[in-house]
């Protein structure tokens, strides 16, 4: 099991940062602008990815860890919903759902596998 000495060694983490620069750029340049509720939650569910992996690596043990990387899950299934709701009213355009909806399924799959070594490893840190 690799030891994280920072939560920004983490590549989930990175991705989620990567994700949250993604949804601002969709919402300055689509009609998710003028519609502040949706606008709020995409972006919400997407800090909230990060931010969760952040905090669960604070709190110092595996079981922390796991349980706020399943929040951090959780989000990016959230997040895919609304992505997808805007893009079946028109605020965002197929092409931007489906940069949100791989890239949240990609943080998905790493948050997952992360969890399963976690389950199994004694330590995160050294």
């Amino acid at each position: 099991m690799s030891k994280f000495i920072s939560v920004e060694e983490i590549n989930i983490w990175k991705e989620g940062i990567d994700l949250v620069k993604i949804i601002y750029e969709v919402v300055k340049r689509s009609q998710l602008f003028k519609d502040y509720s949706l606008r709020d939650q995409i972006q919400k569910s997407a800090i909230s990815i990060p931010s969760n992996v952040a905090e669960g690596y604070e709190r110092e043990s595996n079981r922390e860890f796991v349980r706020f990387l399943y929040i951090a899950k959780g989000s990016c299934g959230e997040l895919r919903t609304q992505a997808f709701i805007a893009m079946e009213i028109g605020c965002i355009t197929k092409n931007d759902y489906t940069r949100i909806d791989s890239k949240s399924r990609k943080i998905s799959g790493m948050i997952m596998n992360l969890i399963k070594k976690l389950r199994t490893a004694k330590t995160i840190k050294p």
